[in-house]
């Protein structure tokens, strides 16, 4: 199947199920569930919930199984993306296009937005699904608050602003990058390989393609706010510069780190050598990663 149509259906199957799972914009407090509903539909790729899906499909699992703790991963990866744009952060106007939570709804409500979207992920993660087991469940339950708490991307974002202005290092800049981004890749594709049935070999490689894929992504955004168009990015470009963002360009050059970009790539096909046509999605959103403009 074309990429393209493969990442638009299971879009079309998310976002159908996340207006079920949501709070109706309709019920008290409105401006919540309003200023919820704003970022979660405001035009993102899906890239984590079709990460978990592809993952599952490549273990011989069926997508159906994953459909809920997708939502739960997008549900996060929103709320991370709120609270980001803050004054307090990086205090960005516009996201895909668009004004920012923040400044549609107030710093109150955004922050209040993000909180509720984060706790609603947790409230679908621990929902009981007869269709898997009690330890899978438990497991993927961890594996998600990990990614997003201290260990992960909360940990990356802090470390990020203390590295703001600051001359970096690539320890430093390898930290972020996989704590604050590769953090919630990674465990999309953990989440979806452990759904879909997954034994221990297969995972170990699965988080092998997860660990590459999810650097090889963020470098491509670093390399994307050099190079990128400003009307497809629906952002500025150059704000990292401006801040003193501690990026891969920043530490290597931009030359380097798209040399590093596409060894990344590599090794993440690397990891699926062995793996048949039901690996061929997470191949193809691997190469779709590091050569999208957006």
């Amino acid at each position: 199947m074309e990429l393209k149509h493969y990442m638009k259906q299971i879009c079309h199957q998310i976002d159908g199920a996340l207006a079920d799972l949501l709070p109706a914009k309709e019920q008290r407090p409105t401006q919540l569930h309003q200023a919820m509903h704003y970022s979660v539909f405001a035009g993102g790729k899906r890239i984590r919930p079709i990460l978990m899906a592809a993952s599952c499909e490549a273990v011989g699992g069926d997508i159906e199984q994953v459909i809920s703790a997708a939502c739960a991963m997008e549900m996060i990866h929103t709320y991370s993306l709120i609270h980001d744009d803050l004054p307090a952060m990086d205090d960005d106007d516009f996201r895909r296009g668009l004004p920012t939570n923040h400044k549609v709804y107030g710093e109150a409500t955004a922050i209040l937005a993000g909180d509720a979207l984060l706790t609603q992920a947790f409230i679908t993660l621990a929902k009981p699904n007869p269709t898997i087991d009690a330890t899978t469940q438990q497991r993927v339950l961890e594996i998600m608050a990990q990614a997003a708490g201290a260990a992960g991307m909360v940990g990356g974002q802090i470390v990020d602003m203390e590295a703001e202005g600051q001359t970096p290092n690539l320890e430093t800049v390898d930290y972020i990058h996989r704590h604050k981004t590769g953090a919630l890749i990674l465990a999309a594709i953990q989440c979806g390989a452990l759904l879909g049935g997954a034994d221990r070999k297969t995972f170990k490689d699965l988080t092998c393609f997860g660990e590459s894929a999810g650097l090889a992504f963020q470098i491509a955004d670093d390399i994307l706010d050099i190079i990128g168009d400003q009307d497809q990015l629906g952002k500025d470009i150059g704000s990292d510069q401006q801040r003193g963002k501690a990026t891969y360009p920043a530490v290597l050059g931009l030359e380097v780190s798209q040399k590093k970009m596409e060894e990344l790539h590599q090794q993440s096909l690397n990891s699926l050598s062995s793996y048949g046509a039901k690996a061929e999605p997470l191949r193809q959103i691997s190469a779709y990663i590091i050569n999208r403009s957006t």
